[in-house]
């Protein structure tokens, strides 16, 4: 299939009210502020939607999730897991509701016989789950931009290479809003 045919998912999932959970939606929306994507690629803040994500993964051929997960690493290592890895560790350890949710639209998916073609799971291992409110810790926070750079070789190598953006993104074209995108979510998470 030509690169152009290839329909990507960029999924970032988490619950941001948990710290390091958020950090899937965190990296998604970063990526998404510095990089215009070609038109075959979808870039989503999935949060904590579950099996309503089924119907997004039925329509990719290739998908790139970021989450936060529990590999048993060191505070905020990152491992990239691909294709029939994936399922196992989106469900490892269970850390949120959401996670085996993802688990869950994974295998609807592909009982439907509509899972990706080609799978990458960007995963960062946690130092933080329990701090209600409060934002990334630094271990974690410092992934987002090597996350950021798996997430543009994978879609490379799916000949679908974003472009760093020229101009600043609109608010109105933000994939978070009403203020709790990372800069202002984190300044109201750390009072002065």
């Amino acid at each position: 299939m030509p690169a152009a045919d290839k329909r990507i998912l960029v999924l970032g999932i988490g619950n941001i009210l948990w710290a390091d959970e958020g950090f899937g939606v965190r990296v998604v929306e970063e990526f998404h502020r510095r990089y215009a994507a070609p038109d075959n690629v979808t870039v989503l803040d999935g949060g904590t939607q579950g099996l309503y994500l089924v119907n997004y993964l039925e329509e990719a051929d290739c998908l790139i999730v970021f989450d936060a997960i529990d590999y048993g690493l060191e505070p905020g290592q990152l491992k990239l897991v691909r294709d029939e890895e994936v399922p196992k560790f989106t469900g490892a350890k269970k850390m949120s509701l959401h996670q085996t949710g993802f688990q869950e639209v994974l295998s609807a998916a592909d009982l439907l016989g509509r899972c990706p073609e080609h799978l990458a799971l960007v995963g960062c291992q946690p130092l933080d789950l329990e701090d209600w409110g409060g934002p990334l810790t630094g271990p974690v926070r410092a992934q987002i931009e090597p996350a950021i750079e798996m997430a543009c070789e994978l879609l490379a190598q799916w000949g679908s290479r974003p472009k760093l953006r020229t101009t600043p993104l609109a608010e109105a074209e933000r994939l978070l809003a009403n203020d709790i995108d990372h800069a202002n979510f984190e300044m109201r998470a750390r009072p002065a």
